[in-house]
């Protein structure tokens, strides 16, 4: 795949932005968490025994900073991004995720993998996420041992506090896991 200098550009920004996205939710960080979404973004998340659907910029800032908040150590890596150019400003990619979310309250850690597929759109302040959708490879939720103890916690510190949240299950579809 030959890609034009401009497009090498744009490949290295679009990275950035996903980088960004994965960052801004491990620390809390919702105006960086803001910048990468356009305001009608799409989500659509497939996960173990749940299944999350929104709409609109401030839709995806409450479902994030609600659920990756205080009480929870999250953890996310991007890997391996084949991103495709459907037009001269906009764009298709896809993402191996590598996560982690541990829960200290309900003494839970959960590790998996997912597949991303985004879609991209230039605008006047580069480019944005203007749908996102992931189906999980794998998902393995344990009991944290009781001799564990968590020495480090950012979100802690950084994520939404318990008043600062909303109800995320209007998002939200469960379903029995297999």
């Amino acid at each position: 795949m030959k890609f034009s200098v401009e497009q090498l550009s744009d490949l290295e920004e679009i990275k950035q932005l996903k980088h960004c996205y994965f960052r801004s939710i491990d620390t809390g960080n919702e105006a960086d968490l803001a910048t990468v979404f356009t305001e009608d973004v799409t989500i659509d998340y497939r996960g173990g025994g749940y299944r999350a659907r929104l709409q609109g910029r401030q839709n995806m800032m409450d479902f994030i900073g609600s659920a990756f908040n205080s009480d929870i150590v999250a953890q996310h890596q991007g890997h391996c991004p084949e991103i495709s150019f459907t037009g001269p400003d906009s764009a298709e990619g896809v993402w191996y995720l590598e996560d982690r979310f541990i829960d200290p309250v309900r003494k839970e850690d959960t590790i998996g993998t997912a597949l991303y597929r985004d879609r991209y759109v230039r605008t006047a302040e580069g480019w944005k996420i203007t749908h996102s959708e992931y189906d999980r490879v794998y998902e393995i939720a344990r009991p944290i041992p009781a001799e564990e103890r968590l020495t480090c916690h950012l979100l802690g510190k950084t994520g939404r506090k318990p008043e600062a949240r909303v109800d995320t299950t209007q998002w939200l579809e469960w379903y029995e896991q297999n």
